[in-house]
């Protein structure tokens, strides 16, 4: 699985790390002319069962705005996808709270092809838990220490439950939610995380971060299916945040849209 992009030492540790690295997009939508001027949205036909439409405005020769409407209500947010080919792979670029509608994708690879998709996700998230803290930044000593409790890992005693394990659903039911949450501090920068699973066909977990004074959660790191243990490395501003777990299943995609990027602007 995947972990949205981070510095790399304060990821989700033995969690595999895609970064959306990839740099560049010029007008051209797969799904409206090849003469469409930079500044027109392209769009695509929609898939009717996703509920969202998704255009892509070409900004500058390397900048990309994608903007959706229509929403899913049953959905906890979307996942924000690129490729450099209409058929894959895709990367995550973002996983969008519910509410969000707009993601600016800047200084993309000149005169490249790239197309971008939406898919609803949904999963019922445990309660959040607060953690907070010491001074102290991660620094070498922290770094060359062993860093196995963090490595993502079922919990003992966890076979021949998945009879009584529930479906992950769009809807209120909570019954696939997490429980036990629990948070140890392993060091001035770094927790363990322990918790029950009791989702039965998640593709995966995302852990939710909510640092001091923000408003929403956003996604640290996605998992693998039935992991009930790992660890985080956080970021200074994580000192004191509130976290959470989230069993994770995708809807079906939106539309593609695709836009070429233009030369490189001169220096």
């Amino acid at each position: 699985m995947t972990t949205i992009p981070r510095p790399a030492v304060r990821a989700l540790l033995a969690a595999a790390l895609v970064s959306a690295v990839l740099s560049g997009c010029t007008d051209s939508s797969a799904d409206s002319s090849a003469g469409a001027r930079a500044d027109r949205p392209a769009t695509g036909k929609p898939d009717a069962t996703a509920g969202v439409t998704l255009a892509a405005t070409l900004d500058s020769p390397t900048d990309i705005t994608l903007r959706w409407s229509g929403r899913d209500p049953g959905a906890a947010g979307h996942v924000v996808e690129f490729a450099t080919e209409r058929q894959g792979p895709y990367t995550v670029l973002l996983f969008a709270p519910p509410g969000r509608r707009t993601y600016t994708h800047p200084d993309l690879i000149p005169t490249t092809p790239f197309y971008y998709r939406l898919r609803p996700y949904y999963g019922p998230a445990s309660d959040g838990i607060g953690i907070a803290l010491p001074p102290g930044d991660f620094g070498e000593r922290d770094q060359q220490k062993d860093h196995g409790w963090a490595e993502p890992r079922k919990l003992p005693g966890d076979e021949g439950v998945g009879e009584a394990r529930h479906p992950v659903t769009g809807g209120p039911d909570r019954a696939a939610a997490p429980t036990g949450l629990e948070a140890t501090v392993m060091h001035a920068n770094g927790v363990k995380l322990t918790w029950q699973d009791h989702a039965r066909d998640e593709v995966g977990q995302l852990v939710e971060i909510r640092p001091a004074g923000a408003r929403e959660y956003r996604v640290a790191a996605v998992l693998d299916a039935d992991i009930e243990s790992a660890g985080l490395i956080t970021l200074p501003h994580e000192k004191k945040a509130a976290i959470r777990v989230r069993p994770l299943r995708y809807g079906p995609q939106s539309n593609i849209v695709h836009r070429t990027t233009g030369a490189e602007p001169p220096r």
